[in-house]
């Protein structure tokens, strides 16, 4: 999604941010983060990826302080279809560090979520690659859920832990979030849903609803 597409998208999450008192991230191509950046007042804009190159040579680097100036307020790392080694992810969060980039880094396991956590991004998005793109999730993962949070929470308490892929419509977010996750994301079910808009907006009234009753438990 790019474009057009990706801004009436956008425009409709602000919207969603506004009727739900919700954050949601957005992440977007380089080439649509500042249309989006500046037509939203309300949705965390991220890129889907930066380099940690320093301002001079790097022909076809992602620049950090190019993303920062056309808007976008943090960055994807490390996603199963962009993984970085370690020593390049941590350098790569310390440079968004620099900029005042936030840092959203993936992970595959709960051993991988920890050593992630260790490096201080603000958000661990937990992603199994055999659910990405429009697995089945199963009661392993939810268990799978819990653990993740406890090993991230132990390294970091005030690291954000979010989970993904797999996650098929809103029943699914309001399992995660009733789990103990503070949030989930989501592409493949959004953009091969019969009408995106919709699918998104019951997916974040179910994790508004699901956060409600857990500080009501």
């Amino acid at each position: 999604m790019h474009g057009d597409e990706a801004l009436d998208l956008a425009l409709h999450a602000d919207a969603l941010c506004r009727t739900f008192g919700v954050d949601i991230i957005f992440t977007a191509q380089y080439t649509d983060i500042s249309r989006i950046a500046h037509e939203t007042t309300h949705l965390k804009v991220f890129a889907q990826h930066m380099d940690a190159n320093p301002v001079g040579r790097g022909v076809g680097a992602v620049l950090p302080e190019a993303l920062k100036q056309a808007g976008a307020v943090g960055v994807l790392l490390n996603h199963a279809e962009k993984p970085l080694s370690l020593s390049v992810l941590n350098e790569t969060i310390r440079r968004a560090d620099e900029v005042g980039l936030a840092t959203l880094v993936c992970a595959a396991t709960v051993a991988e979520s920890a050593a992630v956590a260790v490096m201080e991004p603000n958000v661990v998005l937990a992603e199994s690659p055999a659910l990405i793109g429009g697995g089945k999730r199963s009661d392993d993962d939810a268990l799978e859920v819990e653990r993740i949070n406890a090993a991230v929470r132990t390294v970091g308490k005030d690291i954000l832990v979010l989970h993904g892929a797999g996650i098929s419509d809103e029943h699914d977010v309001y399992q995660i979030i009733r789990s103990g996750a503070d949030g989930t994301g989501s592409t493949s079910a959004i953009m091969r849903a019969a009408d995106p808009k919709d699918m998104l907006s019951r997916m974040i009234e179910a994790m508004s609803r699901a956060h409600r009753e857990r500080t009501t438990d």
